[in-house]
Formats: structure tokens, C-alpha cells, sequence
């Protein structure tokens, strides 16, 4: 398997493991992941900039091809550099914001090779810490993440308020 930077040419093979996730992530909790209409293809400007970013980390698995077999792509993982607030000491860290592997490929350590080398990469572009969020459901995301080096740090909770006072609205 092989894991190299994606291009603007990926995007397209990318995208339906987009929807993969999104489907996932709403299943596990439509209130956090209500999505609007095909989140997937209003990933694909963002990915296509993240290709060619210097400062962004969007890389692919992809299984070489063969005599008896074209080139997949088999999983992604996507990360940026954001900017900490300006009361902490650190300025700025990498964040990944998605990593997939799909199905038929999952236990053979391709996810783990897409996050160390996505670690890899903020480490070259010169940011001190890399974070990320996993769906509270997702705990073989959490396992995989440890294995990594990463602990956990923030526990983000979530309450729905009724609709009245998700609108606006002053009516009791």
C-alpha cells in the first residue's frame, strides 16, 4: 500500500468516502451531525485546496496497480493548520479533521499509516501539536488514536435546546 500526498485528481475518487463518513457520523448522532445535502460534494473546493496547500496534510492510500488489477485509492485522511486563541502560549497546530479506511482494507494497518504520516508532515511544516476529534461512538477510532500517541484531552458535550430557542423566537 502505498501512502503519498493527495492531488486535485484524487479528489473525485475521495468524495465517496466522504459520504461514507458523513453517513456514519449521522448515524451515530444526528443532532451533532445533522448534515445539509451532499456534504460530500460540498467537500470537494475544500479538498481540492487542502491538494494544494503547503500548509494542509491531505494524504491517500492507495493500492498500486497490477497485471490483473487497476489502482484504488483504499483510504484518506485530511488535516490543516489552525490558529489557537491568543491566550495560550501556542499559536498554532495541525488538526485532522477526517481519516477513512475502507472496509474491505480496515486491520491491515492503513489507517495507522496515514495518521503517523500525517504526523509526519505537521512535523515538517513546524507545528507542535496535532489534535483531532472521534465521534463518542468510535471507539475503535479512539484505540487506533492512542496507538498512535495521542491521549485524551477535552471531552466536548452537547445539549439540544428546543426549537424555540434554537430560533430565536422570545414566545415562552
Amino acid at each position: 500500500m502505498l501512502i503519498r500526498p493527495a492531488t486535485p485528481d484524487d479528489v473525485p475518487a475521495v468524495l465517496p468516502m466522504v459520504a461514507k463518513i458523513c453517513a456514519l457520523h449521522q448515524s451515530w448522532d444526528p443532532a451533532k451531525y445533522g448534515f445539509r445535502d451532499q456534504p460530500a460534494e460540498m467537500y470537494r473546493r475544500w479538498l481540492t485546496t487542502r491538494a494544494n496547500d503547503p500548509r494542509s496534510v491531505f494524504l491517500v492510500a492507495e493500492r498500486e496497480a497490477n497485471d490483473s488489477q487497476p489502482s484504488i485509492l483504499t483510504g484518506f485522511t485530511v488535516g490543516t493548520i489552525e490558529t489557537e486563541i491568543p491566550i495560550y502560549r501556542l499559536k498554532e497546530y495541525g488538526f485532522l479533521h477526517d481519516l477513512w479506511v475502507e472496509e474491505a482494507y480496515r486491520n491491515e494497518g492503513i489507517g495507522r499509516q496515514l495518521v503517523m504520516r500525517a504526523i509526519e508532515r505537521f512535523v515538517e511544516i513546524g507545528v507542535p501539536q496535532v489534535r483531532l476529534d472521534t465521534a463518542a461512538a468510535n471507539e475503535a477510532a479512539r484505540g487506533l488514536f492512542r496507538a498512535c500517541g495521542f491521549r485524551v484531552d477535552t471531552m466536548e458535550m452537547l445539549l439540544e435546546l428546543p426549537t424555540s430557542l434554537n430560533t430565536g423566537d422570545s414566545a415562552p
